[in-house]
């Protein structure tokens, strides 16, 4: 099955869309993050630095939601990385640290979508070829 992914992800959703021989598939996946803590500090009178490091939760729980997208998108020849913000290049390093690095086309910027502007996004970028036999 020649499996193809693209996807639209920030740090709270991500909404994957697979195309193969057998159709086209979407899933939306959150993260239920946004009511974390993304920053630690130091305290009153903490230095600026402290305002670079994330917190420990915050990243214990955005690695399971990458987690959770890439086991969806698994088997994909070729993925599609598009959304705004850092989400869409932490997610590429994860797949690179994870042998997939060959399977990525392309990694670009994409503000706020609907799920039927990724679907057709994603259409544009792995356009459905018709195979017909010549006799």
């Amino acid at each position: 099955m020649n499996k193809k992914v693209g996807l639209w992800l920030d740090h709270n959703k991500a909404v994957i869309v697979c195309i193969s021989n057998t159709g086209e598939e979407r899933k939306r996946i959150t993260s239920g993050i946004e009511h974390y803590v993304h920053f630690s500090s130091n305290g009153p009178g903490g230095d600026s630095s402290a305002k670079d490091a994330r917190d420990p939760r915050f990243l214990n729980h955005l690695s399971e939601y990458y987690d959770k997208v890439i086991a969806h998108i698994g088997g994909a020849m070729s993925i599609q990385i598009f959304g705004p913000g850092k989400a869409k290049y932490e997610l590429q390093k994860r797949l690179e640290s994870e042998g997939l690095s060959d399977n990525i086309v392309s990694v670009d910027d994409a503000e706020s979508l609907t799920d039927r502007q990724v679907a057709k996004r994603v259409r544009e970028r792995f356009p459905a070829r018709a195979y017909f036999d010549i006799f």
